[in-house]
């Protein structure tokens, strides 16, 4: 008798083998596809177009600021920081902007006054008064003020102190005004008619000028009118001094919070 042993038959090796290797070549192409998307998909960069060009760029890293990186090459000569001759009634302490001549004065007394280049109010931003200096902060934060954010409803409504915050270095606050004598990322704004009423000057000039002042110091505010108050006599000179009491110090971004991370390159914000 014959016995039937069809449905008892294994498959040899060698087909087991081939049958695994076509498995493994038609899966390839599907596992490999799925991995390179996930890899665009993890690590692909935000694309440029998502902010307004016209406005905002990605800060690139800068270096700490020092005395030979101060700005100073883009800088008017006649705006460069130097002790001038000074005739004036206000007592030696006493900040004195000249708008319209763009300088702002820090009276030493004795017939003589440091000079500063500053950037001023734009058309219809410029003000006159008297004010004083209520607080000082290094490398602050800046919150637009609401009247600004009417005008520009695009700026963020709040910036972390840095190397690419519109307010610079140092800032020093006018009384309970929006105004502040305050640093600038953008130097080549010295000597012009650019901001909406705040008093810029380059980051080495503010932390040499915040060295000097107190909170209480005397500001004095001239209309854009006033005639140029530099006196003649005595040729102006550089200084890369400070008063005694007062500490050199680098100008040194802060340690990036991760907030700060747009360098706002229109002129007029602040």
């Amino acid at each position: 008798m014959t016995q039937n042993l069809t449905g008892n038959r294994r498959p040899s090796p060698r087909a087991t083998s081939a049958l695994i290797l076509a498995g493994a070549l038609l899966l390839a192409p599907a596992l490999l596809s799925s991995a390179a998307s996930a890899q665009v998909l993890g690590y692909a960069a935000a694309s440029q177009g998502s902010f307004p060009s016209d406005s905002i760029m990605v800060a690139p890293a800068q270096p700490a600021l020092s005395d030979e990186g101060d700005g100073s090459g883009v800088v008017p000569e006649r705006l460069r920081r130097a002790v001038i001759a000074f005739d004036t009634r206000e007592a030696p302490g006493t900040v004195i902007i000249d708008t319209g001549n763009t300088a702002l004065y820090y009276v030493l007394g004795q017939g003589r006054a440091v000079r500063y280049g500053v950037g001023v109010g734009r058309e219809g931003f410029t003000w006159s008064g008297v004010q004083t200096i209520s607080r000082k902060a290094e490398w602050p934060d800046w919150h637009p003020p609401a009247e600004m954010i009417a005008r520009q409803p695009y700026l963020p409504r709040f910036m972390a102190g840095g190397p690419g915050n519109p307010l610079g270095a140092r800032a020093m606050y006018l009384g309970s005004s929006v105004y502040r004598i305050h640093g600038t990322n953008d130097p080549s704004t010295i000597g012009k008619f650019v901001s909406s009423g705040c008093i810029r000057l380059t980051n080495e000039d503010v932390a040499d000028l915040f060295s000097r002042v107190d909170v209480g110091t005397r500001v004095v505010v001239l209309p854009k009118n006033s005639p140029r108050l530099e006196a003649r006599g005595l040729e102006a000179r550089a200084i890369p001094v400070r008063p005694a009491n007062a500490q050199a110090r680098s100008v040194t971004p802060p340690p990036s919070s991760g907030r700060q991370a747009m360098n706002l390159s229109m002129s007029s914000l602040y």
